[in-house]
């Protein structure tokens, strides 16, 4: 019991935590002009790197990167359960502290993780550990130089799924969005699965028998979409949630996100498809065949990453 009371001040009642405040003084990548200049930096890297390695290196030849895909991926699943515990700790605690002022508009525990009242100011448990997911997302920009080292592809996919991740949680800092306690909650939960496989895979360990991530992303986000669903009913029911502004923004970006991850979606099972189609018919043919198709499988299983 006396563990559990640590672990909960030490995630949701340390003076740090309580007396947080996003500021433009006070908080490391705060400002505009860091976010957009970050976001640049990273893009016109990437792409350097790759162009680097296209001039230097063979297509088919990868860099050895010895176990830093194991390292990123067991970093990222340990910081995304800490940031899960964090925010659901810090949340339970600010609805118990607050929850007084709600008797009057009649607001549920639910409809505040959805939808912030009007004049929310970004200070706080939850708007500390957004601060911390912020941060996160740089760290997890660093699995596409991996991707460009390891196999030698850049996807345009992932830079701009990458960049808007970014701005994205800027933007929930900077103006209080609505809605950003249940995406931290959800895209945390589904992260720390998410890099705990594919640290399984990076230190030798099978893989699953259908695409893990894929489908991992794919529910996390229909849940988003389900909740940007709420978000709207009750900004109109409850008269208004705040920084619907920069919410109606981060909808847009989030549905270029959805259609670009099932158009990825739908083509990486034709491929799979292709492939398997590919190998019935040439059950046959030479043993040169067969390995052809499993290295397109395989293929396919390390795009899914």
């Amino acid at each position: 019991m006396a563990s559990f009371h640590t672990f909960t001040y030490y995630l949701s009642e340390h003076p740090s935590i309580v007396g947080f405040r996003w500021s433009h003084s006070q908080s490391w990548g705060s400002t505009w002009s860091f976010l957009f200049s970050s976001i640049a930096l990273y893009i016109a890297t990437a792409v350097i790197l790759h162009v680097f390695l296209l001039l230097l290196l063979r297509r088919s030849r990868a860099v050895p990167l010895g176990p830093l895909p194991a390292v990123h991926s067991l970093s990222m699943a340990l910081i995304s359960a800490t940031i899960f515990a964090g925010i659901l700790l810090s949340a339970s605690a600010e609805i118990r502290d607050t929850r007084w002022s709600w008797r009057r508009s009649r607001t549920t525990p639910f409809q505040w993780l959805l939808c912030f009242p009007l004049g929310t100011r970004p200070s706080g448990r939850v708007f500390f550990w957004s601060y911390i997911y912020y941060l996160s997302r740089f760290l997890h920009a660093i699995r596409t130089f991996i991707t460009i080292l390891r196999y030698r592809n850049l996807s345009s996919f992932k830079l701009f799924n990458h960049s808007i991740l970014i701005f994205m949680s800027f933007l929930w800092l900077e103006f209080s969005q609505s809605f950003q306690v249940l995406a931290i909650l959800l895209t945390s939960l589904v992260y720390s699965v998410v890099y705990g496989y594919r640290f399984w895979t990076a230190i030798g360990l099978p893989r699953a028998c259908f695409p893990f991530v894929v489908n991992c992303q794919m529910v996390l986000l229909s849940c988003n979409l389900v909740c940007h669903v709420g978000v709207l009913l009750l900004h109109f029911i409850k008269g208004g949630c705040n920084g619907i502004g920069a919410w109606v923004f981060n909808s847009v970006l989030n549905g270029a996100i959805l259609f670009l991850f099932l158009n990825f979606y739908v083509r990486m099972h034709l491929r799979k498809r292709k492939a398997k189609a590919s190998g019935s018919g040439a059950a046959s043919s030479s043993g040169d065949d067969r390995r052809h198709v499993t290295e397109k499988l395989e293929l396919v299983k390390h795009k899914e990453g």
